[in-house]
């Protein structure tokens, strides 16, 4: 065997070894600067704290944790490492056997599983389990869940008129004790979350009462993704701004130096 191999193989094993040995934080750390990542979702982890978000939730090696409606699957790209072989991630994407839903729901998953079979090394201890409710609506066993997480989604909730549901599905899946971490562009409070969720955001008085009537207790907040910046009243709503841009090059450098958006991120957990 040559000395190039033999350093090769000396060196994954002592990766593997280091891993073996990092906290979550670390394992975040390293994944969210993974060879599996665009480098456009690198770009993000200024705006996104991945490390401090999961931290302030409180993620711990042997949990089972679910991640609702992920998208693009951001933050699933920085949980799968750093949950892998320390505890198990469940996705819950959108359901493509359900009908009539916007084209991007069976989009998304199929470039998901496509990502996942392409990185096994990152995605082979995945869950992946569908949710399109009222059609598609269990999140799985009661009492099957440490945490649940979710990302700038409860406004398509209060739109689709689910939000309530959702909540009350995440509070029968959790086990006592369990936790809902919640990140959400935030509305000032006082404001109309029917009116406010069609531009994306949501206050946060609307999401603790959604989380109090399905049981869950506040626990506390972090402003890790606070934006003093955000105005909260664009032409496209929250999607004029990075990293969307949907107005394209108009004001774009404007829209830039605002940043993304002022996000709420909260605690809850379910009463024992």
């Amino acid at each position: 065997m040559s000395r190039f191999i033999t350093t090769v193989i000396t060196l994954l094993i002592s990766s593997v070894t280091l891993a073996g040995h990092m906290s979550f934080a670390e394992r975040v750390a390293m994944g969210m600067q993974g060879d599996h990542r665009s480098e456009g979702n690198k770009a993000r982890n200024q705006y996104r704290h991945p490390v401090e978000t999961l931290e302030f939730f409180g993620i711990r090696d042997g949990m089972t944790v679910l991640e609702i409606w992920p998208g693009g699957g951001w933050y699933t790209e920085v949980l799968a490492p750093a949950m892998r072989d320390h505890g198990k991630l469940i996705v819950a994407t959108w359901d493509p056997e359900v009908a009539d839903q916007p084209a991007y729901r069976y989009a998304l998953p199929k470039q998901m599983q496509e990502g996942f079979a392409a990185n096994p090394q990152v995605y082979d201890q995945v869950t992946l389990t569908y949710f399109s409710p009222p059609d598609s609506a269990s999140l799985g066993e009661p009492a099957s869940v440490d945490m649940v997480v979710t990302f700038r989604n409860t406004h398509g909730w209060v739109n689709s008129g689910l939000a309530q549901d959702i909540f009350n599905e995440v509070a029968r899946v959790l086990k006592p004790g369990g936790i809902l971490g919640v990140v959400q562009h935030r509305a000032d409070d006082g404001t109309d979350s029917s009116v406010t969720a069609k531009k994306g955001y949501v206050s946060e008085q609307a999401v603790k009462e959604l989380a109090a009537s399905a049981g869950l207790l506040f626990e506390g907040s972090s402003e890790i993704n606070a934006n003093p910046k955000d105005g909260k009243d664009y032409p496209e709503g929250v999607w004029t701004l990075p990293p969307s841009f949907r107005l394209g090059d108009e004001d774009k450098a404007k829209y830039a130096s605002i940043g993304e958006s002022d996000r709420m991120t909260l605690r809850f957990k379910k009463a024992r």
